[in-house]
């Protein structure tokens, strides 16, 4: 398999707290990975940290093949990253959000293809930040981590704040980019949609690795996600670790 990623005993601290520690991964090319666990379970900061926004306090990192894990410049460029749609700020439009990343609006665009009409983002562009409700920025936020080009992107919860047809609109349409050589990487919190929409996952507890979901794992959980539901919080309740 052609790895995009290969994290070998990530840690990651924050104010002084080791809040990610010992998590191995790999991530097939081309791939969806899903990343999933409770609050305050390291996942944002896992994504923050590969994503560059947070150095790596120990551990391997490679990307592509290349060891990055004590440059976090080289690792913000090679992946697009969703901002928190809270912070985006409010006297700038949908439109600057997007050009500040990716350049013109056309190019921009261009680069997000079917996810433009699957996010909606038509009446947003020209509205001011400030106007807009929680699944507004949420949109652009998403946007915005496609409008640089990447082809590995990374999207903490991105389907937070979104309505259920946006839910499946937006799942559909980053299958398809998926399938069509896309790498990507989310935060979920909804064991449903790890199930029927990733390829691979891991689920992380106490900033350590809980679970390792494969894609013939996975596979199997969508047979009978209920039942995957159930197996998985009853693993976890157990303390136990490792492969199902």
């Amino acid at each position: 398999m052609n790895l995009a990623v290969e994290l070998t005993g990530a840690i990651v601290e924050r104010s002084g707290q080791r809040v990610v520690q010992d998590v191995d991964l790999t991530i097939g090319a081309g791939s969806w990975f899903g990343l999933i666990g409770a609050n305050g379970s390291g996942k944002t900061s896992l994504l923050r940290a590969l994503a560059g926004r947070l150095p790596f306090a120990g551990g391997s990192c490679r990307i592509c093949g290349e060891e990055l894990v004590g440059d976090r410049a080289a690792r913000a460029l090679r992946f697009g990253f969703s901002p928190p749609s809270d912070k985006l700020p409010d006297a700038l439009r949908g439109r600057d959000v997007l050009e500040l990343v990716g350049g013109s609006i056309d190019d921009v665009r261009s680069r997000l293809g079917t996810l433009h009409e699957a996010l909606g983002l038509a009446p947003l562009l020209d509205g001011w930040i400030g106007d807009c409700s929680a699944g507004m920025r949420q949109r652009i936020a998403i946007a915005a981590a496609f409008a640089g080009g990447h082809s590995l992107v990374i999207l903490d919860e991105p389907f937070n704040w979104l309505d259920p047809v946006a839910i499946f609109d937006l799942r559909e349409v980053l299958r398809d980019m998926v399938d069509d050589g896309l790498t990507l990487i989310t935060a979920l919190h909804d064991l449903g949609m790890l199930a029927s929409a990733c390829d691979a996952g891991l689920m992380l507890a106490d900033g350590k690795v809980a679970l390792a979901l494969d894609e013939h794992a996975l596979r199997i959980a969508a047979e009978n996600p209920q039942m995957f539901e159930r197996q998985t919080i009853d693993r976890l309740r157990s303390g136990s670790i490792g492969e199902i």
